[in-house]
């Protein structure tokens, strides 16, 4: 497996690094506005980072379906709080989860490391924006379907060789365009362009992720397939499920954790990383 390699610091194979959500968002599924304001933002950057973050991602529009955003708000609610993030917190991956590649652009001159495409390369400019930033990029399989959506009935051959295909064309694709190879990762999406049954599967089987020598992240924490799997669980008890799906991740070897809790989740992937060392001796 390669090294994953993000404002300097150099995540081997074995080695388990979190990435903490932080919303500035007024509807976010999990918070509900909790981090929209920029102190509520910081102080939740602040708080991640003294759980055992590695890396925080900022988010400005809702993954899902709502009132429309366009890229001059999502600018203003995510520039100002990256530059005071950096300024604040020098030795912290920043990432930001945009489609668009005029955010990347604002945001990589702001100071972020890592540019989160959650949506399958919808804008393919944003991988050249990563590569003349120097940023890395996250190449996610949401299905191809349009950003904020969700497609009704979705079908796939085999789900998890979809999601293979494309992560995979997708990180070619940026490294073709100069984003240097240490700095992409892979993302299966759950829940993007997925129903709970591929969501099981692509977790199942994300041995088959790994095993392509690209970095994996996943990211599961308190989704929809965690809630509906566990009996039709709301957002607030899904928290066991997140930490049992997370663990069974890191046990097929991925590597990055997009989560909202980053405390639990280090004691979480420790564990993980002391049972797998006692079972090797």
């Amino acid at each position: 497996m390669s090294i994953l390699c993000l404002r300097g610091r150099r995540f081997g194979p074995g080695d388990f690094a979190i990435m903490a959500v932080v919303n500035r968002t007024p509807d976010s599924f999990y918070d509900q506005g909790r981090t929209y304001g920029f102190d509520a933002a910081l102080a939740a950057v602040d708080a991640a980072v003294a759980g055992g973050a590695d890396i925080v991602d900022i988010g400005g529009v809702k993954a899902g379906p709502g009132d429309h955003v366009g890229p001059a708000e999502e600018i203003r609610r995510v520039a100002g709080l990256v530059e005071a993030v950096r300024d604040r917190h020098p030795g912290l991956v920043i990432s930001v989860d945009t489609y668009r590649a005029e955010v990347g652009e604002i945001v990589a001159k702001a100071g972020a490391d890592l540019l989160n495409d959650t949506w399958g390369g919808v804008d393919p400019r944003l991988a050249e924006v990563a590569a003349e930033y120097g940023t890395g990029l996250v190449c996610a399989h949401a299905g191809r379907v349009t950003p904020r959506t969700r497609p009704h009935r979705i079908a796939y051959d085999d789900i998890v060789s979809d999601v293979v295909s494309l992560t995979v064309g997708l990180a070619e694709r940026a490294v073709r365009a100069g984003v240097p190879r240490e700095s992409v990762l892979i993302d299966p999406a759950h829940d993007f362009g997925k129903n709970t049954w591929h969501s099981l599967a692509v977790s199942r089987r994300l041995h088959e992720l790994t095993g392509t020598g690209w970095p994996v992240l996943v990211a599961v924490s308190n989704k929809d397939f965690v809630g509906e799997t566990l009996g039709g669980l709301p957002v607030g008890e899904r928290h066991a499920g997140t930490m049992a799906t997370l663990a069974v991740s890191a046990w097929q070897g991925a590597r990055v954790f997009r989560v909202h809790d980053a405390a639990s989740t280090r004691e979480a992937l420790d564990a993980v990383s002391l049972l797998r060392k006692s079972s090797v001796s």
